[in-house]
Parts: C-alpha cells; structure tokens; sequence
C-alpha cells in the first residue's frame, strides 16, 4: 500500500495550481469539475508519483488558521504537507520568493540525517519541507 494524495482545499484553484506548480516544480495532472456540487479540482503531481489534490469549493469558508507545527498539532486532523527536496536551503528561498510565508527556517529535524523547513503556501496552508542526507 502506498498513500496516493492529500487533498487541500483552497480558495482560488487556478492561482493554487499556479503557486504549486512554479514554486514547488509540480506537475498539473487531472483537473475536473463537479458542477451540482461547486466543487473543482485538480492533481498536482510530484517527480516520485506523489500528490496533491486541490480542491475549489462554492461557499467553502477558511478553516481554524495554523500558522506553524505547534498550533496544527494542537488539532486533531491532518495539519500539514511534507515534501522531500534535493537542496533544502534552495527550494526554501524559492518558495518563500513565490510567496510562501516563511515559518522555520532550514534545520535539523528531530529525525537523525534529515533537515527540514516550514512555510505556509499562499493560502496560509502549513507545508514542510525535508531534505535527507546524502547516502
């Protein structure tokens, strides 16, 4: 078993896919519409086969802001989206160039061999950002 996506809904899908996609290097993947239901989406898609789904939502309101690890820990649910990168340091300035909000800067991570960073995307969504040591 292998996990397939995590959806996020956000409140502007196209300038959404547009963020994920020239800050983070996704890739658009299948985009589709529910029209009786408000809802759009699409899959952003990662090198390694992982993704997102971004989903606009008619009516849908902001959610309970988590600006950093500890507040979403604070709440039961799913609080964040991680991604491995090959230069931690690197992708960081790009993202936070694009517009991410920067939350911790590049550091060690509680996980031997593994550095990492926050930031909250656009929407104010919480995202880390990992990087492992060279084998």
């Amino acid at each position: 078993m292998r996990l397939h996506h995590a959806g996020i809904s956000v409140p502007d899908l196209d300038r959404s896919l547009k963020w994920y996609c020239d800050a983070l290097g996704l890739t658009p993947g299948f985009g589709f519409e529910i029209p009786p239901a408000g809802l759009r989406g699409v899959f952003v898609l990662a090198e390694d086969g992982g993704a997102l789904e971004l989903l606009e939502q008619e009516g849908a309101v902001r959610g309970r802001e988590c600006p950093d690890p500890q507040s979403a820990n604070a709440i039961h649910g799913i609080n964040h989206a991680c991604f491995a990168v090959d230069d931690l340091e690197a992708t960081y300035a790009r993202v936070v160039e694009f517009g991410a909000t920067e939350v911790w800067g590049p550091r060690d991570s509680p996980e031997p061999g593994v550095r990492m960073a926050f930031i909250t995307d656009p929407d104010g969504n919480l995202i880390e950002l990992i990087q492992r040591a060279a084998a």
